[in-house]
């Protein structure tokens, strides 16, 4: 027996696993999760000689070469695989594979084997296909497939007798033998390779998979030459060449240069069913190697689709390479694979490490307890579909997830309108493009360093002649340039220019304005900044997010092992078909990609999820809202909102008729807190002007001199934002601008929570004054009474319900886009069976329209349903609909009913109204909990708290749930109510109050971005805990929900022609398949793959992720042909 060690250590230097061998009669035991030595293997034997063969561990061998099994991804792999009971690793010591014939290598019963260069030598792959021969282990990669993985010739001929999409390619063999594969004809701007002919660019790649000296030839049209590749050296990857012929000595693979916006996707699939992906900027585009702060490489998650996971498990099986690596090229709407690598590990992801020995792990457990009579049960049900108790006591199947999500917190918004004429803006409203339909959007860079050009132009002309004919407000102009000189540069998500045209010029508003209008046509400029999502609304998003998984059924248990579903299992298994679409709002888009980050356990930062994963688009109403552009009924209803708000007098009982005809509780309430609506707004505008008193006078103050607020906001900003509304709530002649109130409560909110440091006298009052208001003018401008709140809410929401209706009717219909192909569904116990989840991320007007068609539209009669009179009871009660606030519709499936039947399907109906404010603990609304069991049924429940099957073999749980906890309600801290949202994986703090599992702690000190200033901790205020989703209704029929949002959308159709009309722009462009960008670094637009979690602490070690589906942007569910009922695309 050969003798070699090496030790692998951790972090406090405990030995964690070595180098050394086994013999034939026992294999090492293990204890305390690590792996013995040699010596301690021999002693082992002598104690343990009197054991029978129940106790032998199974041993996994690696036999590479010693830089590979060195690796950090194979340490970390490893390290996890000993978590296995009965898993013992042993590492084959380099020399011994090099020097000693096979007989003398380590026993073991799995092996590991891979070839790769060593530092002076080649692994010998022939001697490790001779060890497999005389030892027959189990092995994880084919060894005779990695002779052909050496040759790109015979790569490509498998990938094409396997169908999968390849770039076209030909080969150039220069071989005496075969002159018929030698024909090549080079052209100044081509090449032909045995009569096959391409234009450059394109692509030369040796035969040979070990040379990575790949080159791109480039049209003379672009400059000529070529872009040389090479394995990466320090930051290097490739360079630029001016020489443009093709190399004359050797054999080479020719093909076309495929468009992919300069990106490349690596995937690295564990077995058929597992495959995570990232995308890292191409070696091609400059050569430059983009690396962090750490030095590594710079990879981006991405998302695999459909299509793309059934090539991840094509490729798997074809190469009999259970752990493989391959590069795929999306240009064009499609995806090519281009390489394949064969073994291959994910570096620097803790997610994918986890995964990984989890699912070799599983693996060699399955193929070879039995052989060694260790007890491991695999459950042949199917196991992992997501299967729940309903309220009613039976089983139903989790098919579709629908949530519309109000973003997260931000920073107040601001915005400034002023009047143009001068020729330059209608120069540049003409050169994109305003005239087509008279309203222009300005976000690029570019676009934004055009408008603030002019306005330096024109102070300028106007600082040297004072009575030149510039029209434009000097004090607007320096407002505007100032916004736009803000932050030192454009990022286009915090900034926007709106250009309305005016033909007649602006009506004039008000008596304050200047007396001498001026005729003719003109642009009305309106600039809108701030609204940015806060560190916390980023947490709020995040941790919302990781909430989200307890919804689906086994969302505590264990991810991959036997058994086990849950959210994630879904994932790594292919069948969630997720998509999450956003407006084209920052704060919205930020918010999307921050609850993808926590749902999918990604890791990184935002920045990347969002460039890979959520891109602008305007759905032109699904998911954003031009706020200029009023509805004759808006305008009416804003109208008499004013004139009811504007009377210097107590409320009489005419007026809570006029301004609260439905009786809302919360609106009246607030009544009663005005009493007097003038009097009122006298109040808080005298609050406003002692606030800023205050801000100046510390401003004056030299301690203050480098206070720094939060978000990096100083005194002089915030002093700006009061002034400014100080300025706009009362004109000249006293009025009161009563539109200005959201604003107002809007900054109050924001100091409140996140400036209280500042101690400013009297904020609170000021904040119960303006939430007062608020909380009339805000949901009363979507409607006073019903049929207002149903005309402007059908208008805002139109294209959004016929998408939700979509989403319900395709779920039960027969889409082979979102499940496994049924020849390569082997291995995987329900193929066919997946959960449909759209997320859907927009703004407050689209929140509030909404819930208005659930509420007003019919669905239930309150008199003849209780619940929905409760339900209705409660949602009156809510007087906000905050930041992340959740509308969540579930459909479910009862198998055992007739496919035909109305009981067949099963939907029901969640609400949040989202983050908690900062007076709410006392007078919060309370509902009736998330999927209350039904009276009768509560007994026979094993435990209505859980969403996780219920089988038996489910045993790895994060929480206990089997006894119910009993506290006492109380206003502050909810019961854990039977299924409520509030039971988390994440094992949280108990309340004082006693045992309670909360959504969140009440405050979290929690940013990524969290650096220290001189008031603590930027990122680190209160960040508001969420309320948890309560059932509006739990025993609605999919048909009834369908028939309902016919009658809707039917009605909503007709009364909006128009919105219809405007529409139908979108049609044209809706069937192309990626949209692509040119900056990088975009990729492809539906990417899609496996991403790179992240598991929090206080999770199991398996509680992980594997592949994810597809997260959207709002356009790409475009209707697709002119018809006034809207289609979406099928993939949508």
């Amino acid at each position: 027996m050969s003798e070699a060690r090496g030790e692998g250590r951790d972090q406090s230097g405990n030995l964690s696993f070595v180098v050394g061998c086994v013999d034939e009669d026992h294999r090492g035991s293990k204890e305390g999760g690590r792996i013995k030595n040699e010596g301690e293997m021999r002693k082992g034997e002598e104690e343990d000689d009197d054991k029978d063969d129940d106790s032998r561990q199974i041993v996994v061998g690696i036999c590479s070469m010693m830089k590979k099994s060195k690796s950090k991804p194979m340490t970390e792999i490893m390290e996890r695989l000993c978590k296995f009971e009965y898993i013992t690793v042993v590492i084959f010591p380099e020399e011994v594979i090099l020097s000693q014939p096979v007989d003398k290598w380590p026993l073991c019963d799995c092996l590991v084997s891979f070839h790769s260069k060593g530092t002076n030598q080649r692994f010998p792959l022939d001697k490790a296909v001779e060890y497999a021969k005389l030892r027959n282990p189990l092995l994880i990669n084919d060894l005779n497939m990695q002779y052909y993985i050496q040759d790109r010739r015979e790569v490509y001929r498998i990938l094409q007798e396997e169908g999968i999409d390849l770039p076209r390619y030909a080969v150039l063999t220069r071989d005496p033998d075969r002159p018929e594969e030698c024909n090549l004809v080079e052209g100044e701007d081509h090449v032909e390779v045995n009569g096959e002919v391409f234009p450059k660019p394109f692509v030369e790649k040796p035969v040979s998979a070990e040379d990575h000296n790949v080159y791109v030839y480039y049209p003379t049209s672009a400059g000529g030459g070529s872009q040389r590749l090479f394995r990466k050296i320090g930051s290097r990857s490739s360079v630029y060449s001016p020489e443009s012929c093709v190399r004359k000595t050797g054999s080479y693979i020719y093909e076309e240069f495929m468009p992919t916006d300069g990106t490349d996707v690596k995937v690295y699939t564990v077995g058929p069913d597992y495959a995570h992906a990232e995308a890292r900027k191409s070696p091609a585009l400059d050569g430059k190697v983009e690396r962090d702060s750490e030095g590594k490489e710079i990879r981006y998650p991405v998302m695999l689709s459909a299509m793309e996971k059934l090539v991840a498990r094509k490729v798997c099986l074809a190469f009999k390479q259970t752990v493989c690596g391959f590069d795929l090229l999306r240009a064009n709407g499609h995806s090519f694979v281009c390489d394949v690598n064969g073994f291959s590990f994910v570096k620097n992801s803790m997610k994918y490490y986890d995964d990984c020995a989890k699912v070799l792990g599983n693996m060699v457990m399955r193929e070879l307890a039995s052989q060694f009579h260790i007890p491991w049960s695999i459950p042949l049900e199917a196991e992992d579909i997501p299967i729940v108790p309903t309220t009613s006591g039976t089983m139903m199947e989790l098919r579709c997830v629908i949530a519309i999500i109000r973003h997260g917190d931000r920073t107040p918004k601001q915005k400034m309108k002023m009047e143009v004429r001068h020729p330059l803006f209608f120069a540049l409203f003409e050169k994109y493009g305003g005239y087509k339909s008279g309203k222009l959007k300005l976000k690029k860079p570019k676009q934004l360093q055009e408008v603030l050009d002019i306005a330096r132009l024109l102070l300028a002309e106007l600082g040297q002649h004072t009575d030149c004919e510039i029209e434009e407000k000097k004090g607007k102009l320096e407002q505007l340039k100032t916004v736009l000189e803000m932050y030192g540069h454009f990022s286009g998500i915090n900034r926007k220019v709106q250009l309305t045209y005016l033909p007649n010029g602006q009506p004039k508003a008000s008596s304050e304005e200047e007396e001498c209008p001026t005729e003719g046509p003109s642009l009305l400029l309106v600039l809108k900044w701030g609204g940015e999502l806060t560190p916390a609304g980023r947490v709020q998003a995040e941790e919302l997010g990781r909430a989200f998984r307890c919804m689906y059924p086994g969302g505590q248990g264990d991810y991959a092992g036997f058994p086990g579903c849950g959210l994630l299992r879904l994932h790594s298994t292919y069948r969630h078909d997720l998509k999450i679409y956003a407006s084209d709002e920052g704060r919205v888009q930020m918010t999307a990609a921050a609850f993808a980050k926590g749902l999918l356990a990604l890791e990184g930062e935002l920045t990347p999820i969002l460039v890979q994963m959520v891109k602008s688009a305007n759905m032109n109403g699904m998911l954003d809202s031009d706020s200029e552009s009023l509805t004759d009924c808006q305008q009416r209803v804003k109208v008499r909102l004013h004139e009811i708000m504007q009377k210097d007098q107590d409320f009489t009982e005419a007026d809570y008729q006029k301004l609260a005809p439905t009786g809302s509780p919360s609106l009246v309430t607030s009544m009663k807190t005005i009493v007097n609506p003038v009097r009122t707004c006298d109040q808080v505008y005298a609050l406003i002007q002692r606030l800023t008193s205050q801000i100046r006078r510390r401003l004056e103050d030299p301690k203050s001199a480098d206070l720094q607020l939060y978000h990096s906001e100083t005194l002089e900003l915030m002093l700006q934002r009061w002034s400014k509304l100080e300025r706009d709530f009362r004109n000249k002649s006293g009025r009161y601008d009563i539109s200005k109130i959201p604003d107002i409560y809007d900054c109050v909110k924001y100091d409140t929570q996140h400036n209280a440091t500042l101690d400013l006298e009297d904020t609170l009052e000021l904040f119960r004054l303006s939430r007062a208001l608020a909380d009339i003018v805000i949901p009363q401008e979507y409607g006073i009474n019903k049929a207002e709140k149903m005309d402007i809410a059908q208008a805002y929401c139109l294209p959004l319900m016929k998408k939700i209706q979509l989403d319900l009717q395709r779920t039960h219909e027969d889409e082979a886009v979102n499940k496994l192909h049924p020849l390569y569904s082997r291995g995987v116990m329900s193929p066919g069976r997946h959960v449909r989840t759209r997320l859907y991320f927009t703004s407050e007007s689209h929140v509030h329209s909404l819930l208005s068609i659930f509420r007003y539209g019919g669905l239930l009669d309150e008199v003849k349903d209780q619940q929905w009179k409760q339900a209705m009871d409660y949602l009156s009660a809510v007087s906000e609909l905050n930041y992340m606030t959740q509308i969540v519709i579930m459909l479910y499936e009862d198998n055992n009913k007739d496919p035909g039947s109305e009981e067949r399907f099963h939907v029901e109906l969640h609400f949040s109204p989202g983050v908690k404010g900062c007076e709410d603990e006392e007078n919060v609304p309370l509902g009736f909990g998330f999927r209350p069991a039904s009276a009768e049924n509560q007994e026979k429940q094993t435990n209505q708290g859980s969403l996780e099957d219920l089988s038996q073999d489910e045993t790895d749980r994060a929480l206990s749930l089997s006894e119910p906890i009993s506290i006492k309600r109380s206003l502050m801290i909810r019961n854990r109510k039977t299924g409520s949202m509030e039971v988390l994986s994440e094992t949280l703090p108990t309340s004082s109050k006693g045992t309670s599992y909360r959504l969140f702690p009440s405050c979290s000190c929690q940013s990524p971005e969290i650096k220290q200033t001189g008031l603590g901790f930027e990122g680190c205020s209160m960040v508001p805990s969420i309320y948890p989703l309560e059932t509006l209704h739990n025993s609605l029929s999919l048909k009834q929900v369908d028939k309902f949002l016919n009658a809707v959308c039917e009605h909503s159709s007709d009364a909006h022609a128009k919105t219809m009309k405007a529409l139908s722009a979108l049609f044209d462009t809706s069937s192309q398949g990626y949209s692509q960008t040119h900056i990088y670094p975009h990729p492809p637009k539906a990417l899609s793959s496996s991403e790179t979690p992240v598991r929090s602490p206080e999770c199991p070690l398996w509680y992980s992720s594997g592949p994810s589906s597809t997260v959207f942007s709002g356009r790409s569910s475009s209707p697709t042909s002119v018809n006034p009922d809207i289609h979406f695309s099928f993939s949508e």
